[in-house]
């Protein structure tokens, strides 16, 4: 639970992708520490929209094609699936790359779209998630480096709210997405109903800024596994150069009392982290500044140090997509335009994360544009 392995690996050349993976799972005991002949083993990538490989807001097939090759070699029968954000899955997986990575791989793609209801063992009761992922013998995790508008870093724990399939997502958005900590424990309690058997990170070309849908792609070269996906996530935001007060999942992950979150007490192995340059990925500018903030004062200046989306008209198309996705249903068209509500939204932003057209933007309050200004360190920026 402790080890947390780490390879590089520049591009995304099949033969040195495959290379590296065996690399990063040696010091884990290798794919056979993993998977036994005959079991069904299911893969589960980030498959967030339908998006082009090189937009980075997908796991890429070479990835997901290398270790459906492993799984299949040490005698496993591999199976591929998530729930996207939108889009079907075909679709999604069609324009990912996955459904040729399935093909050339010999894996099966199998949409969540069957549910079953679980007893949570926290503080969500009962949980709905995909039952081709509960009923698989063995999961390997697979999710994409991201920033991400609400979490600030989507990866190995975010990647497993893809288990809660179709319309059950804004409607968990709506129920524990009003705090970042309440819904940083239901990632946590998702991924505690069926722990995944492996993680591995595709960190080859993450994506910083407004992520995880609207970023820009940022090449790291790295992989990162380990059986634990909170430990995954304290190296992979260190690689990222996250501050740690910002890894909500980890921070809530401590308060919950589990391992993980601690880097100094991880066991790395592989390529140090130094090695991959220090890097420092661009957050998104939804991100405020109330942390450790009393509830008067934020409640009372919520307006001026909070951020909120907003449309952009000239790339608007008025689809409807954000509007029908909306948890807290704050989004209308009126008069030809788009209009959000600030009483009623949550800033979970999933307006952002799934708009085809990059067209919903964030507004800063005032003070937080202010803080934002006096925060920027002097001199040339990267």
């Amino acid at each position: 639970m402790k080890k947390i392995s780490l390879a590089q690996c520049n591009d995304y050349d099949p033969t040195r992708v495959r290379e590296a993976l065996v690399s990063l799972l040696e010091p884990l005991g290798g794919i056979g520490a993993f998977v036994r002949p005959g079991e069904r083993v299911l893969l589960k990538p980030n498959l967030l929209a339908a998006k082009v490989p090189e937009a980075a807001v997908t796991t890429h097939p070479a990835v997901v094609k290398a270790v459906a090759e492993l799984v299949r070699e040490a005698g496993g029968r591999v199976l591929i699936g998530d729930s996207p954000g939108i889009g079907g899955f075909r679709k999604v997986a069609d324009k990912s790359g996955i459904s040729q990575a399935a093909r050339e791989s010999g894996a099966e793609l199998v949409a969540f779209d069957e549910t079953i209801e679980l007893n949570g063992a926290g503080t969500f009761r009962r949980i709905a998630i995909a039952r081709a992922y509960w009923e698989a013998d063995k999961v390997i995790n697979l999710p994409k480096l991201k920033t991400h508008e609400m979490m600030t870093m989507t990866c190995a724990v975010k990647n497993l709210f893809g288990v809660v399939v179709g319309a059950e997502k804004p409607a968990w958005h709506l129920k524990a997405g009003t705090s970042r900590e309440q819904f940083a424990r239901l990632l946590l309690e998702i991924y505690l109903l069926k722990k995944p058997t492996l993680n591995i990170v595709d960190a080859i070309v993450a994506m910083e800024g407004n992520g995880p849908g609207s970023g820009d792609p940022i090449k790291l070269g790295a992989l990162i596994a380990g059986v634990n996906p909170v430990a995954v996530d304290t190296v992979a935001g260190r690689l990222a150069g996250i501050p740690a007060e910002l890894l909500h999942v980890e921070r809530e992950a401590a308060r919950m009392g589990l391992p993980g979150a601690e880097i100094g007490a991880l066991e790395l192995f592989g390529v140090p982290p130094d090695r991959f340059g220090g890097k420092r990925f661009k957050l998104p500018t939804g991100l405020d500044v109330q942390f450790g903030l009393p509830a008067f004062i934020k409640n009372g200046l919520r307006r001026h140090l909070l951020s909120f989306p907003v449309a952009d008209a000239r790339r608007c198309v008025l689809c409807g997509i954000c509007r029908d996705a909306c948890p807290p249903e704050a989004i209308q068209i009126k008069n030809s335009s788009l209009v959000v509500n600030q009483k009623s939204c949550i800033r979970c932003w999933c307006c952002r994360e799934l708009c085809p057209h990059d067209a919903m933007q964030v507004r800063r309050g005032a003070l937080l544009r202010i803080a934002t200004a006096f925060s920027r360190p002097r001199g040339k920026r990267r």
